[in-house]
């Protein structure tokens, strides 16, 4: 067949995640589809691949794609007639510490959230189960029912050939040179014959996309890096329904495969690959053997699996996998050119991730909208700079073996670190600070005292900046505490129709008069949280919007959307976030200590809550802004880069009488936590309306022009008292061994799994471990409802005792912030 001029959905890339993109497009309607590969299908990444497929994920949604991938496999051959090697064995992963012990079982908590049947094995269970296993040194482990493993290279083919049965075209050897973009949007792709043109692009180009988006000016941030595992000899006897096996605590995994073991590695340092480029001709190629890099390893095995002493090695393999700064792929429609998508970038799941990947994308494209909470894995996630060669080469040495590490709570990047610097970077390492990385920002995340290392010690309990975190916490509640907020994103709107613009995309009103600070939420059609900030009104046609560091792009991103959804808007909008620094002084005597630095009169009749002036600070001219995230008295600070030293030195020196103590933002997360105060990606994400949210405070029904989204709120709030709320959750144990919440503890109502934790810290104001998460209850969440409960929160397979309400813990009536 000839290739066409023209189609629906051009899918770039013939691994099992464009197949599978294909294939769920025509299960939608969508046939118009072509898929172009450069050269055959399956012969980047995918077709050496091991083919796991686990259901187990981070969050609740992407564990329900994984569950759904494995669904499909289980129907892809009878639907198609495609064998596809695909069968349910189950899988162990099995600890040796203590520590990774508790993960597995805080894994197999979530994991009821999600509806998997996971059972805690002894280490003789796991023996019955796996023969061939030494377990004298192993303390325990889990099984996953439903885990599996499928054959990629056929399942890819069955993915193929279910989308070519409903009229999806695909071209082998036709390669693609580049993405056409026109104002602003995907028109078409670049191929050796010519040009075609499209509605839709989408990139599945696995190790290639990086390349591909850079051409058109798109950050897909990937590398590649050598991935290894052995094939032996078949072993006599084998198996052939053993469980995939996980011993992370070797960085090793194994699997049956045709009377054979196959055993691979996420070692701790790898070898990033194709830093000059990807050879032309690469298709099913294999890189060179590296036995001792493999070495340690493998040794680790045959003393795992002694038999492995005695078998031949059939196969010792090498080929490249992409992986991405934080270990997640990417999805979506890409921030800098609308309608071209992206599928790639799986860090070594793309097997498992591949079937549910395909359905969202799909679906993402045919409605415009993502179809479900995708943050950990939408592409807005990136920021422009892990666009860089260099740091993406750096940070791969580290991302592999992360895999198979322990995922420590506020576990922090060693590699391809300092690339955004607050002016105060080297001052704060001065003064002891330990430093974190979010967004490629170093900020400090707590202060080590005189005489201690700023490094951490990681546990699932108290680390060992629990205490430095409490003396900060406190310096807030009864004195005054610094924090250095240069980091969030700060944008500044401008022009006539500025407020017209950010009030159709608010749920608050922002047509206030100038000085004034809007807390708002912007909400997608159906009502869900898509960004969760702060807009002040600077003049009649000039506003600053302020959102956290991790959202710099994806809300920026939906503002430019709402300014060109206007025809022929005068209004502009400037990323200032690099050009304006910010300091939040927070505490009972932050008044006293700014009043007397600045000379202003800061009174609440002069300065009440939620308002915004100049002041003077040292030789600078300050935007003071009367807010907090930490729920004490106090106000943030803006004023040009330039004057950050100035400024700080002046609120340093003045407020040592004062009990000035510099924190970091493990303390701004304890004490946001005990306060209620939400934070987007944890507490509320695009499937949260403010009703769930109890932030209906926010919602300006009657505003003139309305805003997006009042629709579906107007519906839920005639439905009555919401079915799913958030709640402020709290362990009965005050002691000091009292577990700490994290993400994704199961709550429970009279032994019944009702909702889930979405944010965890233990609040050193009122010292109790304490979170939020949201209930769910179908005749609503009432507060008699929550009342008339026995309320249990369940960690580490563990059930303790504890007690919701809709009201934070501290400080329920605002007294201490408005005083």
């Amino acid at each position: 067949m000839a290739l066409p001029r023209h189609a629906n959905v051009i899918i770039v890339g013939g691994g099992i995640a464009g197949c599978s993109t294909a294939y769920h497009l025509t299960r939608l309607g969508i046939t118009d589809v072509v898929l172009l590969e450069r050269r055959q299908l399956t012969c980047g990444t995918t077709w050496h691949a091991a083919g796991l497929v686990g259901q187990l994920r981070a969050t609740r949604n992407l564990t329900e794609l994984a569950k759904y991938t494995a669904d499909l496999y289980h129907s892809l051959e009878a639907e198609t007639g495609q064998a596809t090697g695909f069968k349910q064995n189950g899988s162990i992963s099995v600890a040796k510490t203590a520590a990774r012990l508790e993960e597995l079982r805080r894994g197999a908590s979530m994991g009821k959230n999600f509806g998997l049947q996971i059972d805690e094995l002894s280490p003789g269970e796991i023996k019955e189960r796996w023969p061939l296993l030494e377990v004298g040194d192993i303390v325990g482990g889990i099984f996953i029912l439903k885990d599996g493993q499928t054959n990629p290279i056929d399942t890819t083919q069955a993915l193929a050939k279910g989308a070519k049965m409903r009229g999806a075209h695909i071209f082998e050897n036709t390669r693609v040179n580049g993405i056409r973009v026109e104002n602003g949007r995907a028109t078409g792709v670049e191929i050796d014959a010519g040009t075609i043109s499209a509605d839709t692009v989408v990139l599945c180009a696995g190790i290639w996309s990086h390349h591909l988006a850079a051409s058109c000016g798109v950050a897909v941030p990937l590398h590649a890096a050598e991935h290894f595992y052995i094939v032996t000899e078949p072993i006599a006897g084998l198996p052939g329904n053993l469980p995939v096996l996980r011993v992370q605590d070797e960085c090793a995994y194994y699997k049956e495969d045709a009377g054979k073991l196959l055993m691979g590695g996420f070692e701790p340092v790898a070898k990033p690959w194709g830093m000059n480029g990807i050879p032309e001709d690469f298709c099913f190629d294999t890189l060179p053997e590296d036995y001792d890099h493999f070495e340690p390893i493998l040794a680790a095995a045959v003393r795992r699996v002694p038999t492995l002493g005695n078998t031949g090695i059939q196969l010792f393999f090498n080929g490249p996998e992409s992986f991405t700064p934080d270990d997640r792929y990417y999805i979506g429609e890409t921030p800098e050119v609308r309608d071209l998508f992206v599928a790639t970038g799986f860090n070594s799941v793309g097997i498992a991730a591949s079937g549910g990947v395909g359905k969202v994308v799909a679906q993402w494209i045919a409605d415009r909208r993502p179809p479900m909470d995708l943050a950990d894995v939408d592409i807005r996630r990136v920021m422009p700079f892990q666009a860089n060669r260099r740091y993406l080469h750096d940070r791969t040495v580290e991302t592999l073996g992360l895999l198979y590490a322990m995922h420590w709570p506020n576990y922090q990047y060693q590699t391809a670190r300092g690339v955004r610097r607050s002016p105060l970077h080297d001052r704060l390492i001065a003064a002891g600070a330990c430093m974190g990385e979010t967004a490629g920002w170093e900020r400090p995340n707590w202060f080590a005292a005189p005489g201690s290392a700023p490094r951490y010690e990681y546990s699932y309990g108290r680390q060992n900046w629990f205490d430095a975190c409490r003396a900060e916490c406190q310096a807030a509640r009864d004195a005054v505490a610094l924090f250095d907020q240069t980091c969030f994103a700060k944008f500044l709107v401008q022009g006539a129709d500025a407020c017209a613009i950010l009030n159709r995309l608010s749920t608050s009103s922002v047509d206030v008069a100038p000085g004034r600070i809007v807390y708002t939420q912007w909400l997608n059609e159906r009502g869900g949280i898509e960004a969760d900030l702060t807009i002040t009104r600077l003049t009649e046609r000039a506003f600053m919007v302020v959102t956290s560091a991790i959202c710099q792009t994806r809300d920026l991103a939906w503002l430019k959307r709402g300014i060109e959804a206007r025809d022929d808007a005068h209004c502009t909008v400037t990323d200032v976030t690099s050009g304006i620094a910010m300091l939040g002084i927070m505490g009972p005597r932050s008044r006293e200590l700014l009043q007397g630095l600045s000379g202003a009169d800061l009174s609440n009749a002069a300065h009440p809550f939620g308002h915004s002036r100049e002041i003077e600070i040292g030789y600078a001219r300050v935007r003071a802004s009367r807010i907090t995230y930490v729920g004490e008295l106090g106000w943030e600070l803006y004023f040009p880069a330039e004057h950050c030293l100035d400024v700080y030195e002046c609120v340093l020196a003045a407020g040592g009488p004062l009990g000035i103590r510099l924190a970091g933002y493990h303390a701004m997360a304890a004490c946001r936590v005990e306060k209620g105060y939400r934070h987007w990606s944890h507490d509320i994400a695009d499937e949260d309306t403010p009703l769930e949210a109890g932030l209906g405070f926010t919602v300006a029904w009657d505003k003139p022009g309305g805003f997006v989204g009042r629709d579906a709120l107007l519906a839920q709030r005639a439905r009555g008292v919401p079915d799913k709320r958030l709640v402020q959750v709290m362990l009965d144990d005050a002691s000091p061994s009292a577990p700490l919440l994290h993400h994704e503890e199961p709550i429970l109502r009279d032994g019944v799994i009702v909702g889930s934790v979405r944010s965890g810290a233990w609040g050193h104001r009122i010292e109790r471990s304490i979170g939020m998460g949201y209930v769910g209850c179908e005749a609503g969440v009432t507060k008699e409802w929550l009342a008339s409960g026995r309320w249990e929160i369940e960690v580490a397979c563990q059930r303790y005792p504890g007690r919701v309400q809709l009201q934070p813990w501290y400080d329920a009536t605002n007294q201490r912030i408005r005083n």
